[in-house]
């Protein structure tokens, strides 16, 4: 029995497979439920509360507003396709307002989350039962405070009784909770295990963010690092290092922390989103879908990409730039018939068939050949309608498989703690400038680049562009190193700072008295 089946098994009991919004009725609860019904294992609401991560991380939602806002992703229109009434487009241009489709759909399936992991602590967990439920919401509570600068969340009667708001944590409140949450649940937590259950090196990696990113969020503008933060970032990632768990991807081995198989071959991820073909799971497929021409093998929805900027980023000799990746789960001709074209990263220039080798051609004109382009624009038209841009793609497409590919989603890997570490470092904490520029080196290395001879905050967030690309870390990063603001391809710098946090839709504001529209919106 495969690893991820028998934990399945295990942590499941009864599945009750329904979501559901803060705002929706409390009937609807109940109807999965059964009115007063105290027989629900509480094992099957665990799943129900990892589940409902899926959604807004797994490059939808959430993954949107962190990359397609940036200098890292666009979602060009290309003619009629990816228009969607100038919702992608508002992403990238930081045009957003309270009535985009993306303020409500992540405010909701991260509300969703924090609501299901609240709804397990109802039914007589067990300790780690609760403490895998509490990391749950304390994930999904970090991630709401960093897009909208608040958190609401349910709490006693209101769980039961929707015609009472949701209470409005304000930041400082938000941070207090969720450090409090985390401290406790640690000593619940597995010391080990598969990434896809919460351990304590998953709830000493956010505590991380949180003192990382803490003065960011209490002051966007002008973040401050205080240096009791920063000791405690460096001092959660020694106990993380020191676990002996994880090591940085040797050589030739960066995909396989995205692999079909990466529950069982990666050397560094902490916390992963479960995803099986015919038990759960749900969404991998969009890192495929959302980048691929109608010509690849499969063909995909022809849409998103990044910018030359950010592409020219990276050495010729990166790994992360681009490699032929073999792997099992890959049954075409491109690894049976040894063509070994590239098959993840970025994919740049002349495109080709995996079951002919033979150059792929674009679809309209379908005499045009199928070569992707540095060059793309917000809107694309003419000749480069199909191939303006360069497409990532960092998860391993699962061949072996109809359906539900087995990639999980990486949520939290070992190098970004060793790069939060460094960071830590060089804004204040002990440890200094040389220990930082070993941990930061202990990677490039890997990576096959060469050693920085000096880092500073610039070559850092780089690095950080490099090692993390498209894992939704991007907007996070620019605002904490002061660049969110600035100009990039194909978007002005922005006029107005309200930019820092997004619109509080409009739809929850009118539901939720104690929701107050951030600042300029």
């Amino acid at each position: 029995m495969k690893l991820k089946t028998l934990l399945y098994i295990t942590i499941a009991g009864s599945i009750v497979t329904s979501t559901f919004s803060c705002t929706k009725l409390k009937e609807e609860f109940n109807g999965e439920l059964g009115e007063g019904n105290t027989n629900v294992e509480a094992g099957g609401l665990l799943v129900t509360a990892y589940t409902s991560l899926n959604t807004p991380y797994q490059q939808d939602q959430r993954w949107v507003m962190q990359e397609i806002s940036t200098d890292a992703a666009i979602a060009p229109t290309r003619g009629g396709d990816w228009d969607d009434n100038g919702m992608h487009r508002a992403i990238h241009l930081h045009t957003w307002n309270a009535d985009n489709g993306y303020m409500n759909d992540t405010y909701v399936s991260l509300g969703t989350a924090i609501y299901n992991a609240s709804n397990v602590l109802r039914y007589k967990p067990s300790a780690q039962q609760a403490a895998e439920a509490k990391f749950i919401r304390a994930l999904a509570m970090f991630d709401i405070l960093d897009l909208y600068g608040v958190v609401p969340i349910r709490e006693g009667e209101a769980m039961d009784d929707f015609r009472i708001a949701p209470e409005v944590l304000q930041p400082q409140a938000a941070i207090d909770y969720i450090i409090k949450d985390l401290n406790e649940i640690m000593a619940s937590l597995p010391n080990k295990g598969p990434a896809f259950i919460a351990n304590k090196n998953a709830a000493r990696t956010l505590l991380m963010k949180i003192y990382l990113n803490k003065g960011a969020f209490l002051n966007r503008q002008t973040p401050t690092f205080a240096a009791e933060d920063m000791n405690k970032v460096i001092a959660l990632s020694k106990e993380i290092r020191t676990s002996g768990s994880y090591s940085v991807s040797p050589a030739g081995k960066y995909f396989d922390n995205f692999a079909p198989d990466n529950d069982l071959k990666s050397t560094e991820n902490i916390f992963t989103l479960f995803n099986k073909n015919g038990e759960r799971g749900g969404n991998v497929d969009r890192t495929w879908n959302t980048i691929a021409h109608y010509n690849m093998r499969p063909g995909g929805w022809n849409g998103w990409c990044t910018l030359s900027d950010y592409y020219n980023k990276f050495a010729a000799s990166d790994e992360r730039r681009g490699i032929y990746y073999d792997y099992p789960s890959d049954t075409t001709e491109n690894r049976t018939q040894s063509y070994h074209r590239q098959n993840v990263g970025f994919f740049a220039g002349q495109q080709y068939d995996w079951k002919t080798n033979e150059p792929l051609k674009a679809r309209n004109p379908g005499t045009a050949p199928l070569v992707f382009t540095p060059e793309v624009t917000i809107r694309t038209s003419g000749a480069t309608l199909e191939t303006a841009g360069i497409r990532p793609m960092k998860y391993a497409f699962d061949y072996a498989v109809t359906g539900q590919r087995n990639n999980d989603w990486v949520v939290y890997r070992y190098s970004d703690v060793l790069l939060m570490e460094a960071e830590a470092m060089l804004r204040g904490g002990t440890g200094g400038a040389s220990e930082a520029l070993n941990l930061v080196n202990s990677i490039r290395t890997n990576r096959g680049v060469a050693a920085f001879t000096a880092l500073t905050l610039d070559n850092l967030l780089d690095e950080r562009a490099r090692e993390l690309y498209w894992e939704g870390w991007r907007r996070q990063d620019l605002i904490r190193f002061g660049k969110f603001l600035q100009a990039w391809q194909e978007k002005e710098a922005d006029p107005d700072p309200k930019t820092l946090v997004y619109a509080l839709p409009s739809q929850q504001i009118a539901v939720n008295p104690n929701l107050k529209q951030n600042p300029g919106y």
